[in-house]
């Protein structure tokens, strides 16, 4: 077993990386057209399925950590998700590199929430990832969703959202069935008021709502904005001014692993106009801090 993570020795901390198949069943999350449509959109060639033991040789190959998780989207979809306890425990053998966040598809009721309780008590999870475009649900739907929240703002871990446009689907009729609307930033504006001491994670340029995640994460104190999905340089402008000045506490590095590597995203983020104060703060303080990995800052006095 891995020794513990040292946020010292990490040169950055990757807040969205996906677990796309069961080394258990070796069975993924996606039907081959779904997945076959997302990598023709992100121009993926060859596998990209690693399994948690190659995605955590790959993270620490690169002195990185990453926050993995599956997606849950068994009631759209009609498979079975990539197990959360497998993440869980690939994680705790690899504590080194990779941090546990697990999915619960909200159409799972009571069940559900019961499972998100014993995901954090038994098997030390950090938080919970949402796709409400490909699970079909709006994320301010208080009768399916609002008792997940309750149990993730008590608990203390973070609520991460599929935010814009998506690339599973992209290209195929209908897009596969899979709406958009569902993925609007402002569906968890209502969220972030309803739940105020809740953490959330806004993943990805909101694209086509890039103002309203700007919007609701400079409003909401306890919203944050990752920035996985994009390479940084097809990132909106006022994407980086917020970034630099505003949000610079509040942005995430993420890089949407497998279909966009670090590598590659790490490589167009050193060509982004970023103060050379807050980088680091992108690239992996914000991370550390939210993530409970480091004390929280001292509030800093006012200018």
């Amino acid at each position: 077993m891995a020794g513990p993570l040292r946020v010292d020795d990490l040169v950055a901390i990757d807040v969205h990386t996906h677990a796309e198949i069961s080394s258990r069943t070796g069975r993924g999350s996606l039907d081959e057209r779904l997945n076959q449509a997302s990598s023709a959109y992100f121009g993926v060639t060859g596998a990209r399925q690693p399994t948690l033991e190659e995605i955590a040789a790959y993270y620490r190959e690169r002195r990185m950590a990453a926050v993995v998780f599956p997606v849950d989207a068994e009631h759209a979809l009609g498979i079975e998700p990539v197990p959360n306890e497998e993440v869980a425990e690939a994680a705790a053998r690899h504590a080194d590199v990779l941090l546990p966040f697990a999915s619960i598809d909200p159409f799972r009721g009571r069940a559900g929430v019961r499972r998100a309780r014993r995901l954090v008590e038994e098997h030390g999870v950090r938080g919970f990832k949402f796709h409400p475009s490909l699970q079909g649900f709006r994320p301010n739907d208080r009768a399916l969703a609002y008792a997940l929240y309750e149990v993730i703002e008590e608990t203390g871990t973070i609520a991460l959202f599929h935010t814009g446009q998506t690339g599973i689907g992209a290209g195929l009729p209908g897009g596969g069935g899979i709406r958009l609307k569902y993925s609007n930033p402002l569906y968890v504006d209502d969220v972030a008021a309803d739940f105020p001491h809740l953490k959330i994670i806004l993943a990805h340029p909101s694209f086509p709502w890039q103002d309203e995640a700007l919007a609701v994460a400079t409003h909401k104190p306890g919203v944050h904005i990752d920035l996985s999905g994009w390479s940084p340089r097809y990132f909106p402008p006022q994407l980086v001014r917020y970034a630099n000045t505003l949000l610079k506490d509040k942005v995430l590095f993420g890089s949407d692993y497998p279909v966009l590597t670090p590598d590659r995203w790490l490589a167009d983020f050193a060509e982004l106009d970023i103060r050379d104060d807050v980088r680091p703060r992108i690239l992996k303080d914000n991370a550390a801090r939210l993530l409970g990995l480091v004390p929280p800052s001292l509030p800093q006095p006012p200018r």
